[in-house]
C-alpha cells in the first residue's frame, strides 16, 4: 500500500481535511528550501510535492516560475535534487513526492531517477505533462520499485482517459480544477467537481485530489467535502517571499485548521 495513500485514507476516516503542499526544491537555496519544507510539514502539510527547477515550465503560473528561476540562477542543479529530498525525509515522516515535467526525468535516465527517488526516501511522482499512454518506461520501473505514480484528470479528459488515469496513478489522483497554468484564484472553477466525479465513477478507489487555483481555507474546505484534498501551492511560496519560513508556517497552519 501506498504510504500517501495510507495518509490520506486515514484523514478520511477520521473525517479531517487532507493538505497537499508544494514547493520547489533549490528556493531560493538548497539549505532554505529544505528548511521551508520541513517547516510546512510540520505546521500541517499532510502530503508535500517538492517541486523541480525546470527552465520551461509551461504550466506553472508566474509565482511557481519565478520562484524556480530563481532557484536555477542560484546554481540548483538536478543531481542536487536528491541529497535536498534525503534531507527532507531524514527529518520528518510526511510523505514527499517530487513534481518534475518529463523532460528532466528523461535526461537523466528513467531508471536511474526512480532509484535515486526511491534512495532519497521521496514516495513517488508526479508527472503533469506525462500521460499514461507513453509512460511503459516509468510504469514498469514504478511497480518495481512500489513508487507512487500521480497523474493528472483535467476538465477536457473523456470518461476514458480519466477512468485510464485513475487505474494507473498511485497515491492519488490529480484532478486539475481548471484549465490553465497554475496560480491562487478567487473562485475555484466548478470544473474541479465533475473531474472528480468523473474520476470516481470510473470505479477507481484512488484518492482524488484538486489542485490549481486554491488559495483560501474556504476553498480548502470545500475541495475536502467533495474530493480527498486539496492541493495548494503558489500561495505558500508567496508567504514564503513576503515573510520567510514564520509567514510561511502560519499560512500552513491557517488552511489546515480553517481559520
Amino acid at each position: 500500500m501506498s504510504k500517501t495513500e495510507d495518509v490520506l485514507r486515514d484523514l478520511d476516516s477520521k473525517d479531517q481535511p487532507a493538505l497537499v503542499g508544494y514547493f520547489p526544491a533549490g528556493y531560493p537555496t538548497i539549505d532554505e528550501s529544505v528548511a521551508a519544507c520541513v517547516a510546512m510539514c510540520e505546521s500541517g502539510v499532510d502530503v508535500l510535492e517538492l517541486g523541480v527547477p525546470y527552465s520551461d515550465p509551461v504550466m506553472d503560473g508566474l509565482v511557481i516560475q519565478e520562484a524556480t528561476e530563481e532557484a536555477l540562477a542560484n546554481g540548483f542543479k538536478l543531481k542536487d535534487l536528491f541529497p535536498t529530498l534525503k534531507r527532507i525525509t531524514d527529518s520528518v515522516d510526511t510523505p514527499v513526492l517530487v513534481m518534475s515535467y518529463w523532460n528532466p526525468i528523461m535526461q537523466y535516465g528513467v531508471e536511474r531517477f526512480a532509484r535515486d527517488l526511491k534512495a532519497a526516501g521521496g514516495a513517488g511522482l508526479i508527472t503533469p505533462d506525462l500521460i499514461p499512454d507513453e509512460a511503459a518506461d516509468w510504469l514498469k520501473i514504478s511497480d518495481e520499485l512500489d513508487l507512487d505514480r500521480v497523474f493528472l484528470a483535467t476538465p477536457s479528459s473523456s470518461q476514458e482517459r480519466l477512468a485510464n488515469s485513475a487505474s494507473l496513478s498511485r497515491g492519488f489522483v490529480y484532478a486539475v480544477s481548471t484549465m490553465g497554468i497554475t496560480g491562487a484564484r478567487e473562485d475555484l472553477d466548478r470544473k474541479a467537481r465533475d473531474v472528480v466525479s468523473g474520476v470516481k465513477a470510473s470505479g477507481s478507489d484512488t484518492p482524488v485530489c484538486v489542485g490549481i487555483g486554491i488559495s483560501t481555507a474556504d476553498q480548502v474546505a470545500e475541495v475536502n467535502s467533495y474530493a480527498d484534498g486539496a492541493i495548494v501551492g503558489s500561495l505558500f511560496i508567496k508567504a514564503y517571499k513576503n515573510g520567510g519560513v514564520a509567514e510561511l508556517t502560519e499560512s500552513v497552519s491557517s488552511l489546515k485548521s480553517g481559520k
